[in-house]
């Protein structure tokens, strides 16, 4: 009844320098060259860390549209006090890849770490690493591009992946447990099979 009440804050002019909150502050108020600036500095990204899930490259195109298409719908959910906006971008595209192979019955692919740390990798991968619950998880955010890379290479691939898919990737288990084609209760041992031998490498 009183719209112009709840008017939102008319966002600052974009540009390629802006932060990706206020980008995505645009993005709500249905700016679409918001939209592609954000599209050019994290599409890159997330088409590599995508194509360590999924041996399907057009899965993964397609994930990445699907991404930025949820992106414009709902920038207005986003709140910057809540997390990394590289984070939440992130978040959705994992979801939206995890939806497209259940569809199409891609299977999962799985890499080795000397892939995750190419240079061209690093270059354009942001740390788009979810919040996670322990001080343990917090810790592993930071193996997949830091120094304890070394120990995650240690994991047989069984074991990394399911640490890739629940703690880098931010997967709940029955996600990871479809990425991975496996059940959960073989994800929640693996989880905690890598953790064990981890603190072991790092000890």
């Amino acid at each position: 009844m009183y719209r112009f009440l709840a008017r939102r804050r008319e966002p600052p002019p974009v540009t390629p320098d802006s932060g990706d909150a206020d980008l995505l502050l645009a993005v709500a108020a249905e700016r679409v060259e918001a939209l592609k600036i954000l599209h050019r500095r994290h599409a890159p990204w997330l088409r590599v860390r995508l194509a360590r899930r999924c041996a399907d490259p057009d899965v993964v195109d397609d994930a990445i549209q699907d991404t930025f298409v949820a992106v414009w719908r709902g920038a207005h959910r986003y709140r910057a006090s809540e997390g990394d906006a590289a984070a939440w971008i992130w978040t959705i595209a994992i979801r939206r890849l995890i939806s497209l192979m259940r569809r199409s019955g891609s299977a999962p692919r799985t890499t080795s770490l000397d892939d995750a740390q190419a240079p061209d990798a690093r270059r354009t991968a942001y740390p788009p690493y979810p919040v996670t619950e322990s001080a343990e998880d917090a810790v592993l955010v930071g193996v997949e591009h830091g120094d304890l890379g070394t120990a995650l290479a240690r994991l047989s691939p069984d074991l990394r992946a399911a640490i890739q898919a629940t703690v880098l990737d931010g997967l709940t288990v029955r996600e990871a447990a479809h990425l991975l084609g496996v059940p959960e209760g073989t994800v929640k041992t693996r989880v905690m099979r890598a953790k064990a031998q981890l603190r072991g490498f790092l000890a």
